[in-house]
């Protein structure tokens, strides 16, 4: 079995889609097609189902994307543990980032691929339930989460407190400048990110606290489009407040949140029972970078 053709798969399901996928491993969408057929021929069925621009797991595919996650962590583990016989000279280090989380991290990763140039650093962006999964299964080496992190098994180290607030369109934005509560947000529909994600569980949590479900129409997983959305006049999000400064001004407003406020410990995730020296690197600049005493480096 070609382990590149499980990867493209495994990307396809991650990324809910081949374009995004392709945008992922840098490679074409017509490559990514032709790998997935070539596994789907040798394994003697369809894995996925074509929808328009969605893709769905074929109980077929439902297997081979579960062990396959699986396949692909060992084959990582594998190449790094024959990288580090020569030190940190070459390897690969898996890292899980959160959509509008990574401006964040690009100075922490300009200064790893400066003191490690040859070590390939991957980059995946998902939600954190996700990223989570990933660290605890093998499949990648170091995540970004929201601290404390319940899985056992798991260790983390602080970098930043984060916030978030509501994002309104432009044109029907509450006149009062001020923070807005929970509670005055009960009318509006809310686009949302997916369920994986732990800033839709803080958000729903913090809706509850105010007394009402929140109408939620469209969920997406990318917070540029989440912002689209709100644009567009579809409803009203909850963003990180990292985001803000791609944003248009013209076309959405920012509100910071009241009665609840919505804060929470940004922080790295990594395996107890193995840490394999890339990823050791990779903790002692982001230790350099994020002290813990808080006084950023950025």
């Amino acid at each position: 079995m070609d382990v590149r053709a499980l990867r493209y798969f495994v990307e396809v399901v991650n990324q809910q889609g081949f374009t995004r996928a392709a945008e992922i491993l840098h490679v074409t969408q017509p490559t990514i097609s032709k790998m997935v057929r070539s596994l789907e021929e040798e394994l003697g069925g369809p894995l996925l189902i074509r929808d328009g621009r969605q893709t769905r797991l074929t109980d077929a595919g439902k297997v081979v994307y579960a062990r396959g996650q699986a396949v692909l962590a060992e084959v990582a583990r594998l190449r790094q543990e024959v990288a580090e016989v020569d030190g940190i000279t070459r390897g690969e280090l898996m890292i899980g980032i959160p959509p509008a989380t990574g401006a964040y991290f690009a100075t922490a990763i300009g200064a790893y691929h400066e003191q490690y140039p040859d070590v390939t650093l991957r980059l995946r962006e998902q939600g954190t339930r996700a990223l989570e999964e990933a660290v605890a299964s093998g499949e990648i080496d170091i995540g970004v989460t929201f601290l404390p992190v319940e899985r056992s098994g798991l260790a983390s180290y602080p970098v930043a407190r984060q916030a978030a607030s509501a994002v309104f369109p432009a044109a029907t934005t509450p006149p009062d400048a001020g923070p807005v509560s929970f509670r005055e947000l009960a009318d509006y529909p809310f686009v949302l990110y997916e369920d994986d994600f732990a800033l839709a569980r803080l958000v729903s949590e913090a809706c509850a606290k105010a007394g009402f479900v929140p109408n939620v129409v469209a969920r997406s997983r990318y917070w540029d489009f989440i912002a689209e959305l709100v644009a567009a006049k579809v409803g009203i999000a909850i963003l990180p407040d990292e985001a803000f400064a791609r944003l248009d001004p013209k076309r959405v407003v920012r509100r910071p949140l009241k009665e609840p406020e919505i804060v929470w410990e940004l922080g790295l995730i990594w395996r107890e029972d193995y840490v394999s020296r890339a990823a050791r690197a990779w903790l002692a600049c982001c230790e350099q970078i994020f002290p813990q005493d808080g006084r950023s480096k950025r």
